[in-house]
């Protein structure tokens, strides 16, 4: 399993479709985790989301938590144990304060990042260089935050090849994300058949993914936006993520009864 799966896994999982507008996509207590496989067998770890409500500097927020670890023989030859933290507001989904803290292998990053979307700025706190750093921003979305900023919206028309930008902060750069729409499906799951919407995230390639085009996202076409399968092509063997294990959801998980 390559050291920056559970990354990917993570970025991926954080930018489904988007909701319909003024349907609460999700709520406190929500809770969602995913099983992940190497090459079509091989359990390679664990992925979960989970969200409350909190305040951070008397201002209400909701506070996200997504982490990932490997299990069974994959943490025999390579151990990862990532969290990734993200506080924003309710109501616009704005990122005040995202925190990484990452162990993948003995490669470690721990950082902080306040944003001041007044100031346009983020402050990045790197504790493992221990190096500050106020770095100019637009407009952005944590790579967490955006999960949440997107199952807000509305896409109810998007057609078969139209493309999802988002503007993403991570570490201490800006990025331009991008999601290709590439129609409907109907998936066979451990919970039942679910209607689906398929993704296609543009990643960079070469490094970790064969190509350009080789994640595919299914996500729940409810209320709800919930990622279910992901599939990755890596430039050795093959990752697949399914939800394993849900509850808190906002909204029916839709089943369709044969």
């Amino acid at each position: 399993m390559n050291k920056r799966v559970l990354i990917y896994f993570l970025l991926f999982v954080s930018i489904p479709i988007l909701a319909q507008e003024n349907v609460t996509a999700f709520k406190s207590g929500e809770w969602l985790r995913y099983r992940m496989s190497y090459s079509g067998f091989l359990r390679a770890g664990t992925a979960t989301l989970a969200l409350k409500d909190e305040h951070l500097k008397n201002e209400k927020v909701i506070h996200a938590v997504g982490k990932g670890w490997t299990s069974g023989m994959v943490s025999w030859f390579f151990k990862v144990d990532d969290t990734y933290e993200s506080y924003f507001t309710p109501n616009k989904i704005k990122p005040v304060l995202f925190k990484r803290d990452i162990n993948e292998g003995g490669y470690k990053k721990k950082r902080n990042i306040t944003f001041n979307h007044d100031n346009k700025t983020a402050y990045v706190q790197d504790f493992i260089k221990q190096k500050d750093s106020l770095i100019p921003i637009k407009d952005p979305q944590d790579m967490i935050s955006a999960f949440y900023f997107l199952r807000k919206q509305n896409t109810e028309n998007m057609k078969k090849g139209e493309e999802i930008n988002i503007d993403m902060f991570l570490d201490d750069k800006n990025y331009l994300f991008k999601l290709r729409f590439l129609g409907n499906e109907t998936l066979k799951t451990k919970f039942g058949k679910i209607k689906t919407q398929k993704f296609q995230p543009l990643v960079q390639s070469g490094r970790v993914f064969k190509a350009q085009e080789s994640v595919t996202i299914w996500v729940t076409a409810d209320n709800n936006k919930i990622p279910i399968k992901l599939k990755a092509a890596l430039a050795v063997g093959s990752l697949k993520a399914e939800l394993e294990a849900y509850k808190g959801l906002a909204n029916p998980f839709e089943i369709i009864i044969d």
